[in-house]
């Protein structure tokens, strides 16, 4: 595998991840860890941290020759 796919592979997996926790949090959708409700606070969270890795990741396929 080289590294460019590996950055396309990792930065739309973060991607993915960000949007279906936006959608959780547009939606309504509850989020259970055995008998815990996940809340909506730990979404908006996640939203931030897998943005910055998607964006980070398609800037570093950006500038890998």
């Amino acid at each position: 595998m080289t590294e460019k796919l590996y950055l396309i592979i990792s930065g739309v997996i973060f991607a993915l991840v960000g949007l279906l926790h936006l959608l959780r949090i547009m939606f309504q959708w509850p989020a259970m860890v055995g008998v815990w409700t996940v809340p909506f606070t730990i979404s908006v969270i996640v939203i931030m941290v897998a943005t910055v890795l998607a964006f980070s990741a398609f800037r570093l396929f950006r500038t890998v020759v």
